[in-house]
């Protein structure tokens, strides 16, 4: 019996290129807004320029899409993400929307990238 290449389909190669984003630390309040739902709170762990982690209290639908608020170092965010993935109250949400808000993101990322790199300790 051979194997075929697991990776190969589209889903899954577009996960694993997802993941080649580094994360950042940030820890800031976030408002997830599902369809016809009521807001729904909570706190950030870590961010991408492709998406962010969070944990909510209350339960979000999987691949349901819904709108971020959080606030950056670089100014207010406000942004369309799919829900990815949840492990117990850890949820993963994906940004969708392009754009001036992803210029945003990304030119955060970097900012965090440069105060993480400068706050490590040097190898001995």
């Amino acid at each position: 019996m051979g194997f075929t290449q697991p990776f190969e389909s589209g889903s899954a190669r577009k996960f694993i290129e997802s993941r080649r984003a580094p994360r950042f630390k940030l820890e800031v309040d976030i408002r997830v807004y599902p369809r016809n739902r009521a807001v729904v709170r909570g706190h950030t762990v870590d961010i991408s320029e492709s998406g962010i982690a969070a944990m909510l209290l209350q339960e979000v639908t999987l691949n349901e899409v819904v709108r971020l608020e959080f606030t950056l170092p670089t100014g207010e965010v406000e942004v369309l993400a799919l829900v990815r993935q949840r492990s117990a109250f850890r949820y993963g949400f994906e940004f969708i929307e392009g754009g001036p808000v992803r210029d945003l993101i990304s030119r955060a990322c970097r900012d965090l990238a440069v105060k993480q790199s400068l706050s490590e300790p040097l190898p001995h």
